[in-house]
């Protein structure tokens, strides 16, 4: 009645002999067991819009949040997150695998989702969380989880480290039949979900700011013109990641997060303009969560209206 219909409250409640607040009860208890799934799609863009020319400048699908131009970053990621949560649940169906990289992004995103229980569905981690001081982050597990439980999934882990010491080490755990498993899930899956990690910023990504890389790691890293990262893999501004760490990182390169069908990527923050710009020459973004500032930031920064 209220949804098909269009019937308010107060007439449901006279049809049904309740009264007001059983009836929105009733409707609060459909959203959140998952009975009713609402969606929000993209309006049409124009050219001219930023999100129309996100589409025209690297041909993604974009979303973009509108926020105060002086509005923190932790007040853009919640905005950008809830509307990021809702267009992956909107996309997500039954059978599917989502792979999700950790961060503070993704960490944002997967409280906000809508409870869908979709029978088959996997959600897998795509990046290791493991440094030299910890087997693994408890907010990686709490990301992979919260998207578990929000579509009744099944879960699967990736317990690697998020960078090895040496490549050898990554060849030989790469050939293990239980990390052949996940990356055989990996290469499955039908939709990615990921942020951009900076390396400087008033949100500094934890594969910079928790351990992961040492300070002359770190300083090389700079030195080689890295910006930050997608899924734990180094990137420049050009979108290149040609460089000697890579070789230890545990996520998907670009070359392989291309074979995922639809590449969800969140970001919010002006100080993410270099990585994000990095992550779109890429190629690895098809569907565009973003702030309206930095989407503006990012694209001066692409016609050369900024340095």
């Amino acid at each position: 009645m209220h949804y098909l219909q269009g019937l308010t409250m107060e007439a449901i409640a006279g049809q049904m002999g309740v009264s007001r607040s059983t009836v929105s009860r009733l409707l609060s208890f459909a959203r959140e067991s998952g009975l009713v799934h609402i969606s929000v799609e993209a309006p049409p863009v124009s050219r001219s819009s930023l999100g129309g020319q996100l589409r025209r400048e690297f041909g993604v699908n974009a979303w973009v949040v509108p926020v105060r131009s002086a509005a923190p970053d932790i007040s853009r990621l919640g905005d950008v997150a809830q509307v990021c949560a809702n267009h992956l649940s909107s996309l997500m169906e039954p059978g599917m695998t989502l792979g999700i990289a950790w961060g503070n992004t993704t960490s944002a995103i997967t409280p906000n989702l809508p409870g869908r229980k979709l029978r088959g569905t996997t959600v897998v981690q795509l990046n290791g969380a493991a440094n030299a001081s910890e087997s693994g982050m408890p907010y990686a597990d709490a990301i992979i989880s919260q998207a578990a439980t929000a579509f009744g999934a099944k879960m699967v882990h990736f317990p690697v480290p998020a960078f090895f010491d040496y490549p050898e080490t990554k060849n030989a755990m790469w050939r293990e039949r239980s990390v052949r498993r996940v990356l055989e899930t990996i290469e499955s899956c039908d939709i990615a979900l990921f942020g951009v990690g900076a390396m400087s910023g008033r949100l500094p990504s934890h594969v910079y700011s928790a351990g992961f890389l040492d300070e002359s790691e770190i300083d090389a890293a700079r030195q080689d013109g890295v910006v930050g990262d997608v899924c734990t893999v180094l990137m420049r501004q050009d979108g290149s990641t040609d460089m000697a760490l890579n070789a230890r990182a545990s996520g998907p390169p670009p070359s392989q997060l291309r074979r995922i069908p639809r590449r969800i990527c969140a970001v919010a923050g002006d100080s993410k303009a270099g990585p994000l710009l990095g992550a779109l020459r890429a190629g690895v973004v098809t569907d565009l969560v973003v702030d309206s500032s930095l989407a503006t930031r990012v694209l001066s920064i692409s016609n050369g209206r900024s340095r």
